[in-house]
């Protein structure tokens, strides 16, 4: 490539020493926006100069990516490999479609009956010890989503493990944000080291009993799963794909529940009518064929993960020369796409900020004006292959939770959002039960 490196592209220098950080980390919306007076194509500096591309159009040059221009795991490791060694987001082909047409095994329908089947009754099991009265709901769902990710991923009840083992996953995403890289005790990279080499240990203690016998769980799926060819993973391959699933699977249903928690307390003609499907649905717990029955309940997960998406940027770096809108950008160059702006904006999506699940009605469809207007789970070769059990595990939480609470929030409250690494609420959520 002929031309300078960057000619032309804007540069928003932002604070001296720190550039944009603090505002990323402190409203990744506002600080796309200030990017976007710009263009839609950004450099600015964050914990490093990095070319932010805006807009639906960006997001599909980035993750449909046939032509190979970008590294996802040239994106990613700086900020994951040293607790996430080996996750699946951050491979490139060819090891990424390998481990991917593995992994498939583990998802496909017949899996996916059983996962649905086993979580019921530890949803269940936890619900009815929530008091009626006020709690701190996020702490609460966490916890929940642990013990099913125990349960339907490792075939395991949490015993005295499950504070350390939730600790341990705290520790591991923080140190992605972690300023100093290196895990020097006391701070976040050593903490995530050190909660990364427990979680190994505690896996590589089943994968005996694991690779023995086939089970339902995934954990056992995963040692037994097999390639077109007959290839199978190595045991540290599995502990690798174990411990990422692990935490995507919890903490990102975490914040998607906490959210529509927030959204359901705020409008409660939301909360009635999804308590109405609830309701007419003839099981306590879900089973997989009620999860047709349950298309609402999908609106608002939706509309949730629209307005507080659980990662706000991706990133990727340019693993050859390329261009995109009039700009060439050069390979090596660390590259963001931001979901949190393409989610909000106006040409995209009616009256944006408002709470307004009925915009995916099939009647309405607004996700579908643009193939890469909504990407709460990524997108391409890339997108998340966790995306059908997620929405399994918030609908069937939802379904018991509405058929046994009523819930609320003071009048005029506003959840206080940190969305940096994963949205969560800076409080708790504090919201009040009230028993059905």
């Amino acid at each position: 490539m002929s031309a300078i490196p960057y000619e032309g592209i804007p540069l928003v220098k932002g604070l001296p020493l720190v550039g944009n950080l603090p505002k990323f980390l402190r409203d990744p919306l506002a600080n796309a926006r200030s990017l976007e007076v710009h263009g839609n194509v950004v450099r600015s500096r964050t914990f490093f100069e990095t070319v932010t591309l805006l807009g639906p159009d960006a997001n599909q040059f980035v993750l449909h990516d046939r032509e190979g221009n970008f590294s996802s795991r040239g994106g990613w490791y700086y900020w994951i490999d040293a607790v996430f060694p080996g996750a699946i987001m951050a491979m490139d082909d060819p090891a990424h479609k390998h481990h991917r047409r593995i992994m498939q095994g583990a998802f496909k329908r017949s899996a996916m009956e059983r996962y649905v089947a086993d979580m019921g009754p530890v949803i269940a099991d936890v619900l009815s010890g929530w008091p009626s009265g006020t709690m701190a709901v996020f702490p609460q769902i966490k916890a929940l989503t642990l013990n099913i990710a125990a349960r339907v991923f490792m075939g395991m009840a949490l015993g005295p493990e499950a504070d350390r083992m939730n600790r341990a996953f705290i520790d591991t995403v923080e140190a992605s944000l972690a300023l100093i890289r290196r895990p020097l005790p006391p701070f976040g990279m050593w903490r995530g080291v050190r909660a990364r080499r427990w979680l190994v240990e505690l896996m590589r203690s089943k994968l005996a009993d694991k690779r023995a016998a086939e089970g339902p769980d995934l954990f056992s799926q995963l040692c037994h799963a097999r390639g077109e060819d007959g290839e199978r993973f190595s045991d540290d391959e599995v502990v690798n794909h174990m411990i990422f699933l692990m935490m995507a699977a919890h903490d990102t249903t975490t914040s998607t529940l906490t959210t529509m928690f927030y959204c359901l307390a705020r409008h409660p003609e939301w909360q009635d009518r999804l308590r109405q499907d609830a309701l007419a649905l003839p099981n306590p717990q879900l089973g997989f064929a009620d999860l047709a029955g349950c298309e609402r309940t999908e609106w608002v997960m939706k509309e949730s993960l629209r307005m507080y998406p659980p990662l706000t940027s991706i990133p990727r770096k340019a693993a050859r020369d390329c261009s995109f809108g009039g700009f060439q950008i050069p390979r090596g160059t660390p590259v963001g796409i931001s979901p949190i702006h393409t989610h909000h904006m106006p040409s995209l999506w009616t009256d944006p900020h408002r709470f307004d699940p009925e915009r995916f009605s099939p009647g309405r469809a607004e996700h579908r004006r643009h193939a890469y207007a909504y990407l709460p789970f990524g997108g391409g070769a890339h997108l998340c292959i966790g995306q059908h059990f997620a929405d399994m595990e918030v609908k069937s939480v939802m379904h018991q939770v509405l058929r046994r609470f009523r819930f609320s929030v003071p009048e005029g409250y506003r959840m206080p959002y940190q969305l940096v690494p994963i949205a969560k609420p800076r409080d708790g959520l504090p919201i009040t039960l009230q028993a059905l």
